[in-house]
């Protein structure tokens, strides 16, 4: 598979202001974040919140400027100007995490299903609502006239997601960002939601960057990941070979929290216990060496990303067995 998109040195920092004693402080959202996605790859971008996910997904699709770092997509780098911002958003479409806040709700569903295609000058109005009919077909929305000249509120949460889908897939893009796409949906909706997206992703070979902190649905559904904290990629590579051989103590911690259904969790040892964080700036050295058990004086620099067997790559002077 030939690749389709690459971040490359990827920064985007905020500034902090506390309104009582007027002292700022600097966020890292996003520092010096590289990846690449293949064609027809579903790379998985996993962090608790505060990591960095959704920020660089808005730099991706250039909703928020970076402020260095640069992104190329087919193999030319997206800018500012107009013919590099067309191309990037018509070809890369995003899901957001809570359906409802993502869609008008004075629109009927088709409405927002076509509004892309309108937005992007797709056909004329009957082209458009043969278009919607066969996207909502698509993500199991049946019967279809009958959704689409429903407004939001008359669908459940699980079938409003599918309208945010439906109108991702609409104009026919090659990637897909997928934001927290399953999290506010019931767990047996979740499962339903994950094998659509895997099944368009698989008939039209769609490339999806499926964002999330649950490590269980993206081992579903991915096939890559990076595992961000605090704005860094600390862990990479194939997503069997990092969940199941973990080499980052971060990435270990993630995997003890993930929630089975069996008693015997109750009794299991955790192999990492994340330590509270002591006062210290977490932009010096490496920044989870406040909360890992495995410190030691060397990660009072800030460790690169070394690659072992198989392209999986960490972030560690510590290499967990």
């Amino acid at each position: 598979m030939g690749e389709i998109l690459r971040v490359e040195h990827l920064k985007k920092y905020f500034i902090k202001k506390n309104i009582f004693n007027f002292n700022t402080s600097i966020i890292k959202a996003t520092d010096d974040v590289s990846f690449l996605l293949k064609k027809g790859e579903v790379f998985v971008l996993a962090g608790e919140s505060g990591s960095g996910k959704t920020t660089i997904a808005k730099l991706i699709l250039k909703s928020i400027n970076s402020d260095s770092g640069k992104i190329f997509f087919e193999g030319k780098e997206i800018k500012n100007d107009n013919k590099s911002l067309e191309d990037i958003r018509m070809n890369c479409q995003m899901i957001h995490q809570d359906p409802y806040d993502s869609i008008n709700p004075r629109m009927k569903i088709l409405d927002i299903v076509s509004e892309p295609l309108e937005i992007h000058k797709f056909g004329n109005s009957e082209s458009r609502k043969k278009r919607v009919l066969e996207t909502l077909k698509e993500v199991k929305l049946e019967p279809p006239e009958e959704i689409m000249g429903k407004y939001p509120h008359m669908l459940s949460g699980g079938q409003r997601q599918r309208v945010v889908l439906a109108r991702a897939l609409a104009i026919k893009p090659k990637i897909i960002l997928a934001d927290e796409p399953v999290s506010m949906l019931d767990v047996s909706i979740r499962a339903e939601m994950l094998e659509i997206m895997q099944e368009l992703q698989k008939k039209h070979g769609i490339s999806f960057i499926y964002i999330t902190h649950d490590l269980a649905t993206a081992k579903y559904f991915g096939q890559r990941i990076g595992i961000l904290y605090l704005g860094k990629i600390v862990e990479m590579g194939d997503i069997n070979d990092v969940l199941l051989k973990p080499k980052h103590p971060y990435t270990q911690a993630l995997i003890d929290a993930i929630s089975e259904p069996d008693p015997e969790n109750v009794k299991r040892e955790r192999k990492i216990r994340i330590r509270e964080p002591n006062n210290v700036n977490v932009y010096e050295g490496c920044r989870f060496r406040s909360r890992c058990p495995y410190v030691i004086n060397e990660c009072d620099v800030e460790p690169e990303l070394k690659t072992s067997e198989k392209d999986h790559s960490f972030a560690c002077y510590v290499e967990l067995d």
